[in-house]
């Protein structure tokens, strides 16, 4: 795969990708079950997040994107002061929700927000 290049790159953290908005229940395939730091990006097709020391990203395409969300916690942990940008979406017959922190406060988070929602519906 080839990372495409954004000038909308950012910096970001990588949460965890929950089965069911379950916080128990981990999505552990397609490389989405490791956490960290690193990039995220969208382009007209999907959202990219590439975590540091990896070569390739994850990728949720638009096409599956349900809703995009905003919480206080995901997959287990909470962010204090923080917001997690969740993304819904559905892959082999399953609702998955992965959680990104985008942005060290609420406006910011709420601005990547719409502009994914815009870019889904």
């Amino acid at each position: 795969m080839i990372i495409p290049d954004s000038p909308n790159r950012q910096k970001g953290h990588y949460l965890g990708t929950e089965i069911d908005e379950k916080w128990w229940k981990r999505y552990k395939q397609d490389k989405f079950f490791a956490r960290g730091n690193g990039e995220y990006w969208f382009d007209h097709t999907a959202f990219f997040f590439r975590r540091y020391l990896t070569k390739h990203p994850i990728q949720i395409s638009f096409a599956t994107i349900i809703d995009v969300k905003i919480g206080k916690s995901h997959a287990g942990r909470w962010l204090l002061g923080s917001k997690v940008l969740k993304v819904i979406w559905q892959k082999d017959g399953m609702i998955l929700s992965s959680g990104f922190l985008v942005a060290r406060n609420q406006r910011d988070t709420e601005t990547v927000m719409a502009d994914l929602k815009r870019r889904v519906t």
